[in-house]
């Protein structure tokens, strides 16, 4: 492998373009497990017929656990927006219709959200009191055995110059509530600061899935903690700030 172009850098992983390859190469000290499940995730989603880049192999390079997937040609959706933001209403309506089909699928293979954000959570910076709160609350909320990508955004989505746009990053994909799925979305876009945007997202999102927007905002503050746990330091001081005037934590 030739890696020769930098594609894009994210929390603890670089990608890379090889050619008609594109390498997704993990910093050290990220664990096999993580790498396989990450991977595991991305197969699930294309066996159950969306279009997603096809996996080739997981290898290492200089000693780092790496992802060798196709390379989309294209631009994401958030590049677009970028370009032509008279379109972005547009560009919304792809990503809410995609983030349904994601949706409509089944799958009982994948880890369970629930499971996932309750891990989250105790690692988050939170009062011994605040995590208390948040665990009893997602004990009593609705478990779900829907397809949810959890971290759907304009940034994963990328539009061939002809084609389906293809669904990128299943990093935290999951089966549950795909409600929770779409309060983390709401949340990514308030932390772009796209508050205006959050709000018709959601409004859009409610009108097309027939959820209310009541089933996902009781998700947002027990996403936006479990979230604090990863995001980087300026998403960390966002979120707990907010939640500290939500929450009382």
């Amino acid at each position: 492998m030739n890696p020769d172009r930098v594609i894009a850098v994210r929390n603890r992983k670089t990608v890379y373009r090889d050619a008609d390859k594109c390498i997704k190469v993990f910093n050290f000290g990220y664990s096999k497990s993580d790498v396989f499940g990450e991977a595991l995730n991305q197969v699930c989603a294309e066996e159950a017929g969306l279009k997603v880049p096809a996996i080739e192999k997981i290898t290492t390079l200089d000693g780092k656990w790496a992802i060798v997937s196709e390379y989309i040609k294209g631009k994401t959706l958030k590049q677009l927006i970028l370009e032509k933001p008279e379109k972005r209403n547009e560009y919304l309506e792809t990503l809410v219709s995609l983030q349904l089909e994601v949706h409509s699928k089944e799958i009982s293979s994948l880890s369970g959200q629930k499971d996932i954000l309750e891990k989250k959570l105790r690692r988050a910076n939170i009062s011994k009191k605040a995590e208390a709160v948040f665990l009893s609350r997602l004990s009593e909320m609705p478990n779900g055995n829907n397809l949810c990508h959890g971290d759907f955004s304009f940034s994963n989505i990328i539009a061939p110059s002809d084609g389906a746009p293809y669904i990128l990053d299943w990093a935290h994909a999951c089966r549950g509530d795909t409600a929770a799925d779409a309060a983390k979305t709401y949340i990514l876009f308030l932390l772009g600061g796209n508050n205006a945007f959050a709000e018709k997202y959601l409004e859009l999102f409610c009108e097309k899935s027939g959820k209310t927007q009541e089933s996902i905002r009781q998700w947002i503050p027990l996403t936006a903690a479990a979230q604090s746990a990863d995001g980087n330091e300026h998403e960390r001081k966002i979120l707990l700030s907010w939640l500290s005037e939500t929450e009382k934590i």
